[in-house]
């Protein structure tokens, strides 16, 4: 079953944020205990079963960012980048915030990523 995209304006986005940040946060911390139990080179069961109840954790984490409607999108577990479907000027794009951020202030193009970020114009700030 596909499910619909839902597209927000920078205000709802921002009106998220509060409960994405939370669940950022919770994605880093579990990612990280995570990278470093995979760096553990003689693993025991137990060991394999944490690894297991990180990744479940994670992915639950994931779920609850993608029924917002936003996607995780920093598999390094580095700085929480989180994308919200928009459309600016007619042409689809991903609102893009990073955890160390107050606000949601930049977008990009669907196959432009990070790099490619650009200030939301002004006008579209309040909608």
């Amino acid at each position: 079953m596909e499910t619909e995209i839902k597209y927000f304006t920078p205000l709802e986005a921002k009106k998220t944020l509060p409960l994405v940040r939370k669940i950022v946060d919770d994605i880093l911390v579990e990612g990280r205990e995570l990278k470093l139990l995979l760096q553990i080179e003689s693993r025991t069961e137990e060991i394999e079963e944490k690894i297991e109840l990180k990744k479940d954790k994670i992915l639950l984490y994931i779920e609850e960012l993608s029924e917002i409607g936003c996607f995780f999108k920093d598999w390094n577990f580095e700085f929480g980048l989180v994308d919200f479907p928009s459309v600016i000027d007619g042409e689809e794009v991903l609102l893009c915030w990073r955890s160390d951020e107050e606000d949601i202030k930049f977008y990009h193009g669907l196959n432009d990523g990070f790099r490619g970020r650009k200030e939301i114009p002004a006008g579209y700030l309040d909608l």
